[in-house]
């Protein structure tokens, strides 16, 4: 019944910009709002494997980027508002792909299977 939201996708050109944003919705077992201590960002281009991109712990401060990402996004949450952002700038055709967001990994954060919740994708295509 936990499930995460993402948006904030679109179409957008070469060195462009845009912000992606992800908020949790239902409830934990307890029956209390979801709240999640870690969260990060994967990408899923056509044909390809799920790929990390940022990951971002409960203190803000605590954060991890891809290597192909690193310099040019920044991940970042707002606790009053329940919601992570990934600001993607200076964007490439390489980074057209489905961007998800997860949450709470049992394992390392840069491995998909680990994540708990997912959310349902949010495209991001960019143009020459």
């Amino acid at each position: 019944q936990v499930q995460l939201v993402e948006s904030g996708g679109g179409l957008v050109q070469a060195g462009g910009s845009l912000r992606l944003s992800c908020a949790p919705s239902g409830h934990s077992s307890s029956g209390r709002t979801l709240s999640i201590h870690v969260m990060g960002w994967f990408r899923q281009a056509p044909g390809k494997e799920r790929e990390f991109v940022a990951a971002i712990g409960w203190d803000g401060i605590s954060l991890a980027y891809g290597d192909s990402v690193k310099g040019r996004f920044t991940i970042t949450r707002d606790h009053a508002k329940n919601m992570v952002y990934l600001q993607t700038n200076s964007l490439k055709l390489e980074d057209t792909a489905v961007y998800y967001c997860a949450g709470d990994p049992s394992g390392s954060y840069y491995d998909a299977p680990s994540y708990r919740y997912w959310g349902q994708g949010t495209q991001v295509t960019v143009s020459s």
